[in-house]
């Protein structure tokens, strides 16, 4: 069971991004092991199922980062701060769900076993480390060996434009692989839950599991839409780059991940706001890819995902904080 939950917490950290939705000033979320963590602008709650049924509930307030660091406050690194402190507390909910789902194991000694902070450090440079190599390296590579084969690879748009397809491919592949595993078809249908809960906190109608369920899975602020613009960008500012070596590529594209963050959150933050016309044309295929990261929720899943967002906006309100509604 210990080692099937640190598998599951491996695979589920390489998925966080895909998982995760919101911005420091509306409500969002991001599926757990059986459950769903929900945030508001100044705080979170975490809402778990474990193995014996029982549902647990952890809350904190959240300061947003922008407050903490008003460099933040301004476009581009606004971007980089959110999904730095979107990343930080994703972490902090899987440890919490991964723990949850390891309740009833006991070591040898009788004490009860959890994952360690080292396990889940640990976890996280190894989920980088996946990340630049099937991303960055693997992408570039097989490009660089095309090249080699087709002259009119060597251009440098034309290189950009193959690296960048065959990333999409690795990123479209592993996403319908893992979908097909049934533990991870359960993290998507928690991830369907919570974007239906969204929606319907966001329509100022009731939230209850009937008013959720008429929602779709699908929507605009997901982290799986935003992962499709971020490789979509990367093509257009890889092929401005004056640099033609295969190390200073590869240098480039992970130096150069924070500004294609920054950029990739503004326009994603400006098409959740204003879905029609061009817009919405440009964030279409980000909702198409969430038919895959999302699946149509059970009604205790989506009451998994109210309790969650129930008890962070009850915090929320303790706290006086003032929420934007997009």
């Amino acid at each position: 069971m210990y080692l099937k939950t640190l598998a599951r917490l491996a695979v589920h950290t390489q998925l966080m991004p895909v998982l995760e939705s919101g911005e420091e000033t509306l409500v969002g979320g991001q599926a757990v092991m059986e459950g769903v963590m929900m945030r508001a602008p100044h705080s979170y709650c975490v809402a778990v199922r474990k193995p014996n049924g029982e549902v647990v509930t952890v809350e904190s307030p959240l300061p947003r980062i922008s407050d903490k660091y008003p460099l933040f406050r301004f476009p581009i690194l606004r971007g980089i701060g959110t999904l730095g402190q979107a990343m930080w507390l994703g972490m902090q909910a899987l440890k919490f769900s991964a723990d949850a789902a390891l309740s009833d194991e006991r070591s040898n000694s009788g004490e009860k076993v959890e994952v360690s902070s080292k396990m889940m450090w640990m976890n996280l440079v190894v989920s980088l480390a996946f990340f630049i190599f099937m991303y960055k390296f693997v992408p570039l590579f097989l490009t660089s060996q095309l090249e080699k084969v087709f002259p009119v690879v060597h251009d440098r748009i034309a290189f950009n434009l193959v690296d960048g397809m065959i990333r999409m491919v690795i990123f479209l592949g592993f996403l319908y692989a893992i979908s097909r595993l049934d533990d991870i078809r359960r993290v998507f249908m928690y991830h369907g839950a919570e974007h239906k809960v969204v929606f319907n906190f966001e329509s100022g109608k009731p939230v209850d599991i009937p008013n959720a369920q008429r929602f779709v899975t699908w929507h605009p602020r997901c982290g799986t839409s935003f992962l499709l613009v971020v490789m979509v960008i990367s093509m257009v500012v890889y092929a401005l780059l004056p640099i033609d070596s295969f190390a200073g590529k590869f240098i480039a594209r992970i130096a150069l991940l924070p500004v294609i963050v920054g950029m990739s959150y503004e326009l994603i933050r400006y098409a959740a706001k204003r879905r029609q016309g061009l817009m919405a044309l440009l964030t279409a295929p980000g909702l198409w890819l969430q038919r895959i990261t999302t699946k149509e929720p059970s009604d205790d899943q989506v009451a998994i995902a109210i309790t969650a967002l129930s008890g962070a906006m009850a915090l929320e309100e303790k706290q006086g904080g003032e929420l934007v509604i997009a």
